[in-house]
């Protein structure tokens, strides 16, 4: 099966009608995808390359092609560039397609948007991108899909902890980002997860704000539990952790004057009990948890277009992977 990955803008007021398509290509016309993809030098000799191939399995050894990192611990820098575009007012969709048939250890599988002035030829983990989306996976506590995107000069990472998948299969990633600032995550046609842009990254500063000048009345007693008044130590209690061993006996050939003076090892004492506390009751003064009040915050301003990006005018992969042999197909 041929997979495509797509980036399409459409209108929110006709959903029926047909989408625009600013990028496509599913490598499926031999060497020809080098004119339309550019490497960078950036990284001289510690860049990868990228190779066309469908892998050590596929449905289809022709259709199945994309373009795969070919060299381990190597970073992977390659953007194409097409007609600038604004998703103002419309619904913009980035999907592509990863297969990481070489069981990853440690890389990512992401692509970037980037602003029309990327230049290709210098591209690196510091060129400015308007979003990265898509797997990352490093040792068993890492296997996420990162959704990050750039709001005035800041990248931000989504707050939440979305799975990728990290079997040796093709698997579809899928993002939509609706002009009405919310947006959903789709792995294999199934929603991942979604919500609303300013729920889930740090775009705008927060609605409300702690009162400073509220402050924790000094009676304020939040102790569910105090020691009970009336509980007392038992006498004869107290007990040393460690008494000398009743057993032993000095050794027959033990000089004082030579080995200084015998002590016998200490043991564990049976009868110790540990340190004593008082027993535990309702604390009958308990007020609960004093909660601070919240004011409006001054500093909180809204912004309807958490969403969008004026000059989208190219894609591309910004990767570091330790093991290489990640697919990458069909992106439009």
């Amino acid at each position: 099966m041929k997979f495509v990955v797509v980036l399409l803008a459409f209108a929110a007021s006709a959903l029926a009608a047909e989408p625009s398509i600013y990028f496509k290509d599913q490598f499926d016309d031999g060497s020809a995808w080098e004119d339309r993809w550019v490497h960078s030098t950036s990284k001289g000799a510690e860049g990868g390359k990228f190779k066309l191939t469908a892998g050590n399995f596929y449905g289809d050894a022709e259709k199945d092609k994309g373009i795969q990192t070919s060299t381990d611990a190597r970073f992977y820098h390659a953007s194409a560039k097409f007609d600038e575009f604004s998703n103002e007012g419309k619904s913009l969709v980035l999907q592509f397609t990863v297969k990481h048939e070489q069981s990853i250890d440690c890389g990512g599988g992401y692509i970037k948007l980037f602003p029309s002035s990327l230049d290709s030829k210098k591209l690196n983990g510091d060129s400015e991108y308007y979003v990265m989306f898509g797997p990352d996976i490093c040792g068993p506590a890492t296997k996420k899909v990162h959704v990050i995107f750039n709001y005035k000069g800041k990248n931000l990472l989504v707050k939440k902890d979305i799975r990728c998948k990290d079997d040796e299969f093709t698997h579809v990633y899928t993002l939509i980002l609706n002009s009405d600032n919310t947006y959903e995550v789709l792995i294999d046609n199934e929603r991942a997860d979604g919500g609303k842009l300013e729920e889930d990254w740090d775009f705008l500063a927060p609605k409300m704000i702690n009162d400073p000048e509220a402050k924790k009345p000094e009676d304020w007693d939040d102790r569910k539990k105090i020691d009970d008044p009336e509980d007392k130590k038992p006498e004869g209690y107290d007990k040393p952790e460690h008494i000398p061993d009743p057993d032993a006996e000095k050794p027959e050939d033990w000089d004082d004057e030579v080995d200084g003076e015998w002590e016998p090892p200490m043991i564990d004492n049976p009868d110790y009990k540990g340190e004593w506390k008082p027993r535990q009751i309702d604390n009958p003064a308990y007020k609960g948890e004093w909660v601070h009040p919240q004011i409006d915050n001054p500093d909180y301003s809204a912004d309807d277009n958490l969403y969008l990006f004026k000059d989208i005018g190219a894609v591309g992969f910004d990767l570091w992977q330790v093991k290489s042999g990640t697919i990458f197909d069909n992106i439009l």
